[in-house]
């Protein structure tokens, strides 16, 4: 009978724990991550720290390689719910907020010091702000991944923008980005990130713009013959959640969440900053010439080209000059 009654005792407590063990698995919520950048990407180590950080919490899914989406998509694929999370550039904001387009020009920022001071400071609420209001997309922060310089196949010696005229220079698809090829001096070309190296390789471009980082990670320099350090652009994407996904957490995992891309923000920049310089001593090493042209010439005529162009006429007023007042 005792041991009866022990059996039955024994069912009793499963049963009756078995309620709490299936409420733990359900606070594991999924969490599908989407970017175009390599897994072997400094970002990508970042993300996989990002990853084990809220793996108590969340089932963190990394997609990268636009395994899940092609360069472009992702923004469209969060706002109808297809995914949670994304690395978007703010090119991709602007297609959608023309305002956004401000945040992509050239030679904006500073530094990447500058960058993090704005989108901190007031001027970068407000931009949040748009993209929450408009989008239903939180943006949890940017992420940079280097300066962007001009890199070419052709082995012509480039000065100023004037030198530029006629080479066909990959920019990735969208209209702030062909302008910015635009503002350059360049043909601009649209061809997706996961095929540059082939139309590179075959000729269909004549170059391309990237941190020195993500062309040493994607071996640009394999079929190549120059950097340009045009400095053209401090590069940064925005580590961003779906609102209807953010606003469904709670209060703990929203901050859960916030930590780890902060921490993975940092991470990644740090380590960016410390290779730029090493990695221009490795594209030297492969033979490749590397060298600055006339960055204030190159700064002007862009400058010049975005206040006479349409993509200016929806810029907030006076914004230029606020954000350069941010130190």
């Amino acid at each position: 009978m005792q041991s009866h009654l022990g059996r039955r005792s024994l069912l009793t407590a499963a049963v009756l724990a078995a309620p709490s063990l299936s409420a733990w698995a359900q606070t594991r919520r999924r969490l599908r991550f989407t970017a175009v950048f390599s897994d072997q990407d400094i970002r990508a180590e970042a993300m996989r720290g990002f990853q084990r950080d809220l793996a108590s919490e969340f089932e963190v899914e990394l997609h990268l390689n636009a395994t899940l989406f092609r360069q472009g998509t992702e923004l469209v694929a969060i706002q109808r719910g297809n995914v949670e999370m994304a690395n978007l550039a703010p090119q991709d904001f602007s297609r959608q907020i023309p305002a956004w387009s401000v945040m992509a020009s050239a030679y904006l920022f500073r530094d990447v010091d500058h960058m993090n001071k704005v989108f901190a400071s007031p001027v970068g609420e407000e931009f949040k702000k748009m993209v929450r209001d408009q989008l239903n997309v939180h943006i949890l922060g940017p992420l940079y991944f280097g300066t962007r310089h001009v890199n070419l196949k052709p082995r012509r010696r480039i000065s100023t923008p004037a030198d530029m005229a006629g080479i066909k220079l990959r920019m990735p698809p969208g209209e702030a980005w062909q302008f910015l090829g635009e503002a350059l001096g360049a043909n601009p070309t649209p061809v997706a990130f996961a095929e540059l190296y082939t139309a590179l390789q075959s000729g269909t471009v004549d170059g391309q713009d990237n941190p020195l980082p993500a062309s040493r990670t994607m071996r640009f320099y394999e079929v190549t013959t120059q950097f340009v350090l045009t400095s053209h652009l401090v590069a940064y994407d925005l580590l961003s959640v779906s609102a209807r996904f953010w606003d469904g957490l709670t209060p703990a995992q929203r901050s859960a969440i916030q930590a780890a891309a902060d921490k993975a923000i940092a991470e990644s920049t740090q380590r960016h900053l410390a290779q730029e310089q090493e990695i221009v001593d490795f594209f030297k090493a492969q033979g490749l010439e590397v060298y600055v042209p006339n960055v204030d010439a190159f700064r002007a005529e862009a400058q010049r080209r975005y206040l006479a162009s349409s993509q200016s006429q929806s810029w907030p007023a006076g914004i230029l000059d606020r954000i350069s007042a941010i130190r």
